[in-house]
């Protein structure tokens, strides 16, 4: 479905614009700001927050939150937060039109067509992650009808991305069907990039002895060291902080 080469790594998510770490393949670890869409690291948004408070406390005075790129003053209520989406998604921004199908898709009564209608017009637009997203929808046929053309359409558009999924579950596919070569080429190609899923199931391969321990290790230092690029004492810091506030 994909060829085995492993440029572009982490395209589908890219670095931080603030701080310029890669960006966490865990989305907690970010925040996408409504006013300009860019995804920032948490670690960024905490030390800018942090930053807010120190002038307060030395200048005595109220200064209004604003977002750490544009310097937007951040929204105080869910109407104005919506005010700036819908300007996003007026410009056709990819990282709004993704993030507005997954709001879509997550709500408590699902809307599919809704979520597809957003995930296409990102994917026109060249957002790997909503190719992904219309790969699995076209895989499971939901809100859609099930089509492996488009599947395998969009899967290699996001792959061509960098998105990591696009490699670990095709994966999982040529394991079922025996073709573990394959599948364990796909897996390390993901694992290379971070991604924790691939680890496991190379682990699991490694027990069946399609992986050799050579092979194991090199991946799993590789991952580690993906891993370790997207850490830093200001991130480690906003995860504490959100550790305290829970």
């Amino acid at each position: 479905m994909t060829n085995y080469n492993s440029s572009n790594l982490r395209g589908a998510v890219g670095d931080c614009p603030i701080c310029c770490l890669p960006l966490s393949l865990e989305p907690e670890k970010c925040t996408m700001m409504v006013c300009c869409s860019k995804i920032l690291c948490n670690g960024c948004v905490h030390g800018c927050r942090i930053a807010n408070f120190n002038n307060m406390q030395e200048r005595r005075e109220r200064i209004a939150p604003s977002c750490p790129f544009c310097r937007t003053l951040t929204p105080k209520t869910k109407e104005e937060q919506d005010k700036q989406m819908k300007k996003r998604l007026e410009a056709n921004d990819p990282v709004a039109l993704r993030s507005q199908a997954s709001e879509q898709y997550n709500k408590r009564e699902r809307d599919c067509s809704g979520a597809f209608e957003y995930w296409t017009k990102a994917a026109g637009l060249g957002d790997a992650v909503a190719h992904y997203k219309l790969s699995l929808m076209y895989h499971h046929g939901e809100g859609v009808e099930k089509d492996t053309r488009k599947e395998i359409h969009h899967a290699e558009e996001a792959a061509i991305g960098g998105h990591p999924g696009t490699r670990h579950h095709p994966g999982r596919e040529e394991w079922n069907k025996g073709n573990t070569e394959r599948a364990v080429r796909h897996w390390i190609i993901a694992a290379t990039l971070g991604y924790d899923l691939s680890i496991t199931s190379l682990i699991d391969a490694f027990k069946g002895g399609f992986v050799s321990k050579e092979e194991l290790a090199s991946t799993l230092r590789s991952h580690r060291v993906a891993v370790d690029a997207t850490k830093s004492p200001q991130r480690e810091a906003a995860e504490k902080n959100a550790r305290n506030r829970m």
